[in-house]
């Protein structure tokens, strides 16, 4: 089953549209690669993935262990490398909200971002840097 639809729209921009939600988003290629850098480029989508996939699966375990972790930021910086060019690096912080966790919650945590799925499903030569902000 088809889940997005693209459509180039000339000028390095494609306008993507979930199909069940019906939520459109345009990718523009970034300035150092042709483009006007007007919106993500593919590649900010897939930083951009990491970031709030990790922050789905802790939101999961704050549900399940009766937490609450709204205000929970993260700060992504995706690294391209060359030849070929491609993501070499993606940097993330995240800034957990004031809330008391344990060292043994801390560890939980800090080990579950690394098994979200966009997580396991990037290249292993691609770093990931997560660290958080207690």
């Amino acid at each position: 089953m088809t889940t997005v639809t693209s459509l180039y729209q000339g000028d390095y921009r494609s306008i993507s549209t979930h199909l069940q939600s019906g939520t459109a988003l345009i990718t523009d290629a970034p300035t150092d690669n042709h483009g006007k850098g007007e919106s993500f480029s593919p590649t900010d989508l897939v930083a951009t993935a990491l970031g709030t996939c990790i922050m789905t699966i802790l939101g999961i375990y704050a549900q399940k262990h009766s937490l609450d972790f709204k205000g929970m930021k993260t700060e992504i910086t995706k690294t391209m490398a060359d030849n070929p060019r491609r993501i070499g690096k993606i940097d993330i912080v995240i800034t957990m909200p004031d809330i008391r966790l344990d060292a043994f919650q801390k560890t939980e945590l800090e080990t579950i971002t690394r098994s979200c799925p966009v997580c396991l499903s990037l290249h292993p030569e691609i770093e990931k840097n997560i660290s958080f902000v207690w």
